[in-house]
């Protein structure tokens, strides 16, 4: 492609991210949901392979660049293939705005000279351009804090989007779109464990040859994002393997992108929330409602693609369901200001926990089936405040049956109630 004519589609790309910003400046603003990511994550298999070309640079822990790499993906060895397959996939995996979360570039991004302007120009480029290439390694190395040895796998992908009739099918046959994208992957390069190994060709046990292995990524992006099925420039998906390690410096230098509340930080918040509108005297019964509430309410959400996000509002119908006290209400909107953000939503599947409910003191902890913490009572006995679980006669402790009581007390008791 010539430099006119590569200018002449950046020019083009540029008019389109135009339209697109009057649009969402009128519309709903889309997400990538979990059926978009799934679309773009069957493409990783020989039969539906758009990658049109695969780059790498190996970065030791001194930040040096010791290999680079560059060739088209459908040359690679079938074996390689499949395993940058494997690596490509586990990108775009884990739970939506947990380990996936969409970000948006803010208007100054997407100015002239912005972090937009720059992924636009490399997808353009097709990843042919040498000198725009070790820009962008550059910027990651510069970005990505990481101690250890890690490899940098860019790749250029052009997905022929199918049509879909009313009803959902696909029509290979309809496109209205090609979807044009770059995917990073950044992986931890480790050196594999020392220990004896057989050697068929000496038939012998010996010291095994160690070597440095390309792990699954820590990090990664797609940009553009695939939202509503079309091409988004203004916005990317991000990918984490910690949600609790987002690496904002990174984010804010690479993309320059709007910093979403992780995972771990929305919980807290939530838990924040909920001790501010309680108050010292918030009870377990209550506390034990609301985490019921929004179990529920993600059960009933559970077949859409959009995970679930509460905003004030729904937050608030959240507690007001589970029984918090009208006067306890009335501070409520100022506690999610304070804690959350006026127009912050949290997902349900940040801040709830569906696999376990975990009651703690100083000395025990208690864990009990989500379905079932109705199980558990406060009650005050012999002046004390207690925790009471009924139980039959099978109990374990250690892994040891047990009866709760014994024997003789129990025919003792029968007598008793005879």
């Amino acid at each position: 492609m010539s430099k006119t004519e590569a200018d002449a589609k950046e020019t083009d790309a540029m008019k389109a991210g135009a339209k697109e910003t009057d649009r969402r400046m009128t519309e709903r603003v889309y997400n990538m949901n979990k059926k978009e990511i799934l679309e773009i994550r069957k493409q990783f298999t020989p039969a539906n392979c758009a990658i049109t070309r695969i780059c790498g640079c190996y970065v030791d822990h001194e930040k040096e660049k010791k290999m680079e790499s560059k060739e088209a993906f459908l040359s690679l060895p079938e074996e390689e293939a499949f395993k940058y397959f494997d690596i490509f996939k586990k990108t775009l995996s884990g739970t939506v705005g947990k380990n996936i979360l969409n970000m948006e570039f803010p208007i100054d991004a997407e100015m002239p000279g912005g972090t937009q302007e720059f992924l636009l120009k490399l997808r353009s480029s097709k990843l042919q351009d040498d000198m725009l290439l070790e820009e962008f390694y550059d910027k990651v190395i510069e970005a990505y804090d990481c101690a250890e040895n890690y490899y940098i796998i860019l790749i250029h992908a052009m997905y022929d989007v199918p049509g879909k009739s009313s009803d959902g099918i696909e029509m290979f046959d309809a496109s209205d779109e090609v979807y044009e994208y770059l995917l990073m992957s950044l992986c931890p390069v480790s050196l594999s464990k020392a220990g004896l190994s057989y050697n068929a060709e000496s038939n012998c046990i010996q010291d095994r040859i160690r070597d440095w292995i390309v792990d699954m990524p820590d990090k990664g992006f797609l940009f553009p994002a695939f939202n509503d099925r079309s091409t988004d420039l203004h916005s990317m998906l991000y990918y984490t393997k910690k949600s609790e390690d987002l690496q904002p410096g990174m984010i804010d230098q690479l993309f320059g992108t709007k910093m979403p509340m992780s995972a771990d930080t929305q919980k807290e918040t939530f838990k924040m929330l909920i001790e501010d509108t309680l108050g010292e005297d918030g009870d377990y019964e209550t506390v034990r409602n609301i985490h019921e509430t929004l179990n529920q309410l993600i059960e009933e959400h559970k077949e859409e693609p959009e995970p679930l996000a509460l905003d004030l509002t729904d937050m608030k119908k959240v507690f007001e369901q589970s029984g918090v006290e009208a006067e306890k209400m009335e501070s409520f909107d100022r506690n999610f200001t304070e804690n959350a953000g006026e127009k912050t939503s949290l997902l349900a599947s940040n801040i709830a926990e569906t696999r376990k409910f975990q009651i703690e003191t100083p000395d025990i902890v208690i864990k009990v089936n989500p379905e079932r913490a109705d199980l558990v009572e406060t009650r005050i006995i012999d002046g004390r405040r207690c925790l009471v679980i009924p139980v039959d006669d099978h109990i374990e402790v250690n892994g040891i049956n047990v009866q709760t009581i014994k024997m003789k007390e129990r025919e003792e008791n029968q007598e008793t109630y005879n």
